[in-house]
């Protein structure tokens, strides 16, 4: 029987930034609140220096790492009671009567010796009986006494407890056998799947915050069910078998809905969770002076500070000023990060006009470092191009400070020169002004592809 799938994931995008990881964690905190089941918050990348400074600061654990949606042999695993290759048959006998016919013989160690099944059971009677009238006699209970590594298939196949069923299902297809070990990684005993099981493993159930766009989501996302989309973003979303909640509005961070969702539910945020929800509202509406924050945002940068910064917290006698200094200073800046972490880190992907094309940015204090990591960037960002198959790739260095941008691409795209971003004499583009990928710089790219 399978086991029920009461988890929830609730996660982000993938190269998830702090607004993303905020959202996960917050939303998850608020829904194990009001749901029946177990909610998850969960990560589909690695976190990059700003939401590390964050989640240090507020002695916070970051969410679970889930590369992938596709279901495990976790899921399916039954740790069955387990015998030792020594004792005798009846304790196998015993155990398989309450499993439906399996019974796991163990080494000292943990390590698997073989599984006594039907088949290894009908081979060891044909052995030990055979066709031999005289064996044919042997009272049951002297079978029984017989140690159980005679009766065990010390053949079965073994996968690891962490590892996709997808990946092992043509080996599990061409086996006579029905049921395989599951093993840790240390490579002891996990326990036991049976074909059947994963022929229909359960889904994970996922919740996306972020973003929905399936090109920016977790990895086989298509064999999960998705339950609800909480954005702020553009509409890409992927398709659903069955109608979801889905909520994409305009604020300028998704933290800011996370907290609204709170503040209806009559419930607040604990003093770390808030500051962690402001870091992601600061962080994607740079302190609240990006053009994509709205009313909305100061509001719950306003209600998030009072939850955050009262008496005796982590981050009491802060301010929402002095705290979003702080976050935004741990993210910017090119010294001591390697090229292709800066250009990966926030990277997201798109399409328009026949072209597939991505865009990353990062965030500096000042312009002063270009010159000097520029063509290493250039570099890196070409080869993140190239692993990903994409047309062209852009990299947006925004001073926070000063809100600007400078544009660096791989290659010339004459549909680009309609650009309004004039050339430097190092070859980049000057976006005066524009600091937010999303509501300044992306529609114009993707009206210039477009015509």
């Amino acid at each position: 029987m399978v086991k029920k799938n009461n988890r929830i994931y609730v996660i982000g995008h993938v190269n998830p930034d702090t607004d993303s990881i905020a959202a996960a964690m917050g939303y998850a905190w608020l829904l194990q609140d009001q749901m029946d089941a177990e909610i998850i918050a969960a990560r589909a990348g690695q976190l990059n220096p700003q939401t590390t400074w964050v989640l240090n600061r507020l002695n916070l654990d970051p969410p679970l790492l889930l590369p992938d949606a596709s279901p495990r042999f976790e899921s399916i695993t039954h740790r069955y009671n387990t015998t030792t290759p020594e004792r005798p048959l009846r304790d196998a006998w015993s155990i398989a009567n309450r499993t439906g016919g399996i019974a796991p013989i163990l080494n000292a160690d943990g390590t698997p010796y073989g599984l006594v099944t039907v088949l290894s059971l009908f081979d060891f009677l044909k052995r030990a009986v055979g066709a031999n009238p005289r064996r044919e006699e042997t009272k049951i209970s002297e079978l029984l006494d017989i140690p159980c590594q005679e009766a065990c298939d010390s053949e079965v196949p073994r996968f690891p407890f962490n590892g996709r069923i997808r990946d092992a299902l043509p080996r599990i297809l061409r086996e006579e056998r029905t049921e395989f070990w599951v093993l840790n990684e240390h490579g002891s005993y996990a326990g036991i799947c049976r074909q059947r099981d994963a022929l229909n493993p359960p889904r994970l159930q996922l919740i996306l915050v972020d973003h929905n766009e399936a090109r920016q989501a977790l990895g086989a996302l298509d064999e999960a069910d998705l339950l609800e989309v909480l954005d702020h973003h553009r509409l890409d979303n992927p398709s659903t078998h069955m109608p979801i909640r889905f909520t994409v509005d305009v604020v300028g961070s998704t933290c800011t809905l996370i907290s609204e969702r709170i503040d209806e539910s009559g419930l607040s945020a604990p003093p770390a969770l808030a500051g962690l929800l402001l870091a992601g509202l600061i962080s994607d509406t740079l302190l609240l002076a990006s053009p994509t924050t709205t009313p909305r945002d100061h509001r719950a940068a306003d209600r998030l500070g009072r939850w955050a910064f009262m008496g005796g917290s982590i981050l009491e006698n802060e301010t929402v000023q002095t705290f979003g200094e702080q976050v935004l200073q741990a993210g910017a800046g090119l010294a001591f990060r390697e090229a292709a972490d800066i250009v990966s880190a926030d990277f997201k992907q798109y399409e328009a006009g026949g072209l597939q094309f991505g865009i990353a940015q990062v965030e500096v204090t000042n312009f002063a470092q270009l010159d000097e990591y520029r063509d290493k960037l250039r570099a890196a960002l070409a080869h993140l191009q190239e692993s990903k198959g994409l047309d062209f790739a852009m990299l947006m260095v925004t001073d926070v400070v000063r809100g600007t941008s400078r544009l660096l691409l791989t290659r010339e795209v004459p549909q680009l020169d309609v650009l309004p971003y004039p050339r430097l004499p190092d070859n980049m583009r000057q976006a005066e002004g524009v600091v937010s990928r999303k509501k300044q710089l992306l529609p114009i790219v993707l009206g210039a592809l477009e015509g």
